[in-house]
């Protein structure tokens, strides 16, 4: 009509124009979720298995680097479950504050797998003279002296079928042996091919192990920083993407909040 000025107004953006639109992204975040969830799992699952299974052997190391490592990635994987949560909230609702949180969740994530992941890979490089240095003092000082040492060499011995740190006859220069002259053993029960009470009296090779410690558990630590830090490092780049999803859906949905009539 004649007199009324231009209209000035701006619309709602529709929701589906573009091939970035607002459902498009949903979908897409909604998948990329569920891909994060299930990484999330691999990690948390890895983590457990190692704190239940080698987590014993770390009081033989002087360092708290190892021990470190699954536990962060365990917080990694907890984060993870409860960020995913929060994801279908976010999605569902059309939240943007619940996607900022997604986001900073997503960033925790990444710098808690990619910090592990590097420490893994750094102390495995690391790890050879480490154990050279700690290993024996730790077998001759502990054992016997400290019950969760003693319990770990015991343990160690039996399992990979060694004796001592770096050879079986370092066990004559132990505290251990100082105390227990007097029973005429060369050698702890657990060195023994089958142990019993005193059996380690004779240190013959056909009834004691000669190998020392410190080459398989050098090699058992090293595979399992391998398998840190690959799950670590690979799982990680996931979050980059997932960042970038919900950063563009929160800026659609901002788009669109900000133009109303």
């Amino acid at each position: 009509m004649a007199g009324q000025g231009p209209d000035t107004s701006y619309r709602k953006p529709p929701r589906d124009r573009g091939c970035c639109s607002i459902n498009f992204l949903k979908y897409v975040l909604f998948i990329f979720n569920f891909i994060f969830l299930l990484g999330g799992c691999a990690v948390l699952g890895v983590a457990i298995w190692t704190l239940l299974e080698k987590q014993p052997y770390t009081v033989l190391l002087r360092t708290g680097l190892y021990a470190a490592i699954p536990f962060l990635l365990l917080l990694a994987g907890i984060i993870v479950i409860f960020a995913a949560l929060l994801a279908c909230c976010a999605i569902l609702r059309e939240d943007r504050c619940y996607l900022l949180v997604y986001t900073f969740l997503l960033l925790l994530v990444f710098l808690l797998e990619a910090g592990g992941g590097v420490m893994a890979y750094v102390y495995e490089e690391q790890v050879m003279d480490s154990l050279s240095r700690s290993l024996t003092s730790t077998f001759n000082g502990g054992y016997m002296e400290d019950p969760e040492v003693t319990k770990a060499v015991d343990s160690m011995q039996k399992e990979y079928h060694c004796c001592g740190a770096q050879i079986f006859s370092e066990w004559q220069d132990s505290t251990w042996m100082k105390k227990n002259q007097s029973l005429n053993v060369t050698v702890p029960d657990s060195c023994c091919k089958t142990p019993s009470p005193y059996c380690g009296v004779r240190d013959h090779p056909s009834n004691i192990w000669y190998t020392g410690c410190i080459h398989q558990f050098k090699d058992e630590l090293s595979r399992q920083l391998l398998i840190l830090g690959a799950v670590g490092c690979g799982i990680c780049l996931i979050q980059i993407f997932g960042m970038i999803l919900s950063c563009c859906l929160y800026v659609k949905l901002k788009d669109v909040d900000d133009n109303y009539y």
